[in-house]
């Protein structure tokens, strides 16, 4: 870093904390500073108090720095000025006290600690003034609170008496504090429950709680019932509350909402299709097939309503690509049954895309031009195909390196397989994906390489699950080697001749992904986890077995005189984000993965082995130029080092993350990991995993990233710092004063875990 861009950095931070906070705050008002909430509940989330508070000062990173209304305090006074109205646009405008907001924030948390259990307690707030700046303070007395002595439940339906008294799942036991909002949760998990099993015209507001407060000791028991309008109206609309609907018909309208609108509503130009009391009315030319549309909807005729059903067709029907948005409507019909009215509004279908990006791998640059289409009803039954071809360069040592590729994707709305019938077919509401791949490289004084891929795929939700299993994956890679590449690299095993070999990858494997984060309570901390699990080659392996096919010469079994690949790989990633408030979080990760090769393979494919360093890893590194082990790398000649993979890879990320000001957010990070090989490789010195060692082999870095948040994607750029590097001397491991080589910058899309 230069002596001038120093300079630069310090006049600017001394001039954002030179900005008065207060020079934006008119005479009689004051900037709201801070605020504490002080509460002697033992346990209490202040989280959930805060989310009541009806003002708060302005945004902080690191709980100190105001660096939004710094922004707004640069511009001056003449709002007139653009300058002035840029500054106040991107920062934040200071929050003025009011006494009034103040007041209604102490109501709020009283109604909290009340609806707790502590019926009696007291909230006060105490504001202090210093220079044009408020602080508040909050104190809660808490005071005895309220339990429940005995809870029973008073209901005369069967049905729903069972399911409000399930011990096992009921969220409200005798001695428990007084707590209204459990009581509230408890109240929905019935009404959902019986809503899932046909009782349609039920509801929430049909239940209540009575509570007899007589007993001493600050104990309570609580009674659930029905409300006073059931009670009083004991026979038709007890009837119609109490009754189970089963769907009778679930009918299809792809034409009504899109006519009427149009104003060509034209009857005579309708066409109905009937299916297993599944009804299509629509144009004779369908926007989309009937099949599709049955095999994307949960709701069916002949069972029961249930509340899920309908929020899975909403979420199911409005994925399709041809599919604008839906209506899903009941009407009630004789002997207890419902028909399903599923209006459906078409959608543009086809796109074209064309990219020019810029890259930087390996200490070479270049540039890659891609051109697609994608169609989103490519045979009228909401199947997405999609095209892609891609040409990339690359500057390498005065000659341009090369790289061609195509690729052509389909997926199918629904779970397409040989055997089983319309029904188990339609019960999987899975996805069926098509995917090829073709490519080919010219490395000069390399090699030349070309790969061919196809594999079949299915993806399914389940709530906050999702799936994917990869049915099969057959791919060939074939390498054409440069004789001088082979001498200077291979026969001086510099590099893993198993790297460069032509070979067949026949795979299948799973993957799947889970996340606890509710998007109605953004506030509260939330883990998401991926996970995934591969094999290759076991099918052929035993075909060779079961025939006693011999093997080649070097001892291993081919296909088409090519050998094939024989592993098991599997990958875990989990992170948690710690929510301090809206503008600030912290961020941990893990993350392990395991390859093993065994029967017809000594090392795993060089594609499937693992890496570390790069903008989602070690970030003090460049991708693919740490590790394994204490391996050292070897900069001669060409600045890719294809050894620097391995079969073992850990990755432990600490983040903390702030808004700053307009669409800018900043980051700290600490990284540390390697990756590691299963067993010794000749190519590859240092570089295999022992108990006793690998806790000294894990790198450690640091830094700093700034992220924009262009709500459709994030842009991310990070600066990553070397701390620990253990493949340097014991002496010269931990670089506290950094070198010109100990650091990397990295872009990238998208946070990093």
């Amino acid at each position: 870093m230069s002596h001038k861009f120093k300079n630069i950095i310090l006049s600017l931070s001394i001039f954002l904390w030179a900005c008065n906070t207060t020079k934006h705050v008119p005479d009689g008002e004051y900037l709201l500073d801070k605020y504490k909430i002080h509460s002697d509940i033992p346990g209490l989330n202040q989280d959930i108090l805060e989310e009541y508070l009806r003002q708060t000062p302005n945004a902080t990173a690191l709980k100190a720095l105001k660096i939004q209304l710094a922004i707004y305090n640069i511009a001056g006074k003449d709002t007139t000025k653009k300058l002035n109205k840029f500054f106040m646009k991107i920062g934040e405008e200071p929050v003025l006290f009011s006494q009034r907001l103040t007041d209604i924030s102490t109501q709020q948390i009283q109604k909290v600690v009340v609806n707790k259990g502590y019926i009696d307690a007291e909230v006060v707030n105490k504001v202090q003034i210093e220079n044009k700046k408020v602080r508040v303070d909050y104190y809660i007395n808490a005071k005895k609170p309220y339990t429940i002595n005995k809870y029973s439940v008073d209901i005369h339906d069967s049905i729903l008496s069972s399911i409000a008294n399930d011990t096992s799942k009921s969220l409200i036991q005798d001695g428990m504090l007084f707590d209204v909002d459990v009581f509230d949760e408890d109240r929905q998990r019935v009404t959902t429950s019986v809503r899932e099993i046909g009782f349609y015209n039920f509801n929430k507001e049909y239940l209540v709680y009575t509570a007899d407060s007589t007993l001493s000791s600050h104990k309570i028991n609580l009674n659930l019932d029905l409300n006073t309008f059931l009670k009083q109206n004991k026979d038709s609309i007890n009837k119609q509350v109490f009754t189970q609907y089963k769907i009778r018909k679930v009918i299809f309208n792809s034409n009504q909402i899109n006519n009427q609108n149009s104003g060509n509503f034209n009857s005579s130009k309708l066409d109905t299709t009937l299916f297993n009391d599944f009804i299509l009315i629509s144009p004779k030319e369908k926007f989309i097939e009937f099949k599709t549309l049955i095999f994307n909807t949960y709701i069916s005729p002949n069972t029961f309503f249930n509340d899920k059903d309908v929020e899975k067709t909403y979420s199911a029907l409005n994925s399709l690509g041809p599919v604008k948005y839906v209506t899903i409507s009941f009407v009630e019909m004789p002997n207890n049954t419902l028909d399903c009215i599923i209006n459906i509004l078409p959608a543009k279908t086809v796109s074209l895309s064309a990219e020019i990006e810029g890259t930087y791998t390996g200490g070479y640059w270049g540039g890659a031009f891609k051109l697609g289409t994608v169609n989103k009803n490519a045979f009228n039954g909401a199947e997405i195909l999609s095209i892609q071809g891609r040409l990339a360069s690359e500057w390498q040592s005065g000659i341009w390196a090369q790289e061609y590729g195509a690729q052509v994707g389909l997926k199918i709305p629904r779970f397409i397989f040989p055997i089983g019938n319309f029904d188990f077919k339609r019960s999987i509401h899975a996805n069926t994906e098509f995917a090829s791949d073709l490519s080919y490289q010219f490395r000069p004084s390399e090699f030349t390489a070309s790969n061919i891929s196809a594999g079949t795929s299915y993806s399914w939700d389940r709530s906050k699950y999702k799936h994917n299993f990869e049915l099969f994956n057959l791919s060939l890679m074939n390498f054409d080697l440069d004789q001088q590449f082979i001498t200077n690299y291979i026969d001086t095993k510099k590099y893993n001749i198993h790297n460069y070999e032509s070979r067949f990858i026949l795979r299948m494997g799973y993957k799947g992904s889970f996340s606890n984060f509710n998007p109605n309570r953004p506030s509260r901390n939330y883990s998401t986890y991926r996970y995934s699990i591969e094999s290759a080659g076991n099918l052929l392996y035993g075909l060779n077995k079961l025939l006693n096919t011999t093997p080649s010469v070097d001892g291993n079994y081919k296909l088409f005189n090519i050998a094939y690949a024989q592993y098991v790989r599997g990958e875990y990633n989990t992170s948690y984000n710690q929510i301090i408030d809206k503008n600030n979080r912290f961020v941990y990760h893990l993350g392990v993965g395991l390859g093993l090769p065994y029967g017809n393979a000594d090392v795993l494919p060089f594609e499937r082995r693992f890496y570390s360093g790069g903008a989602n890893s070690v970030r003090g590194w460049g991708e693919t130029k740490l590790g394994p082990g204490i391996y050292q790398r070897d900069n001669t000649v060409i600045n890719r080092d294809y050894n620097q993979v391995g079969d073992i890879k850990l990755d432990l990320n600490m983040e903390y993350r702030a808004k700053l000001f307009w669409f800018f957010e900043g980051a700290l990070f600490l990284d540390g990991g390697n990756v590691w090989t299963i067993k010794k490789y000749d190519e590859q010195p240092g570089g295999e995993f022992r108990f006793d060692t690998f806790i000294n082999q894990i790198a450690i870095a640091y830094g700093a990233g700034l992220r924009m948040d262009f709500s459709f994607f994030i842009a991310r750029i990070d600066l990553g710092f070397r701390l620990f590097d253990p493949a340097l001397q014991r002496t010269e491991q931990w670089r506290i004063k950094p070198g010109k080589d100990d650091f990397a910058f990295h872009l990238g899309i998208g946070y990093p875990f």
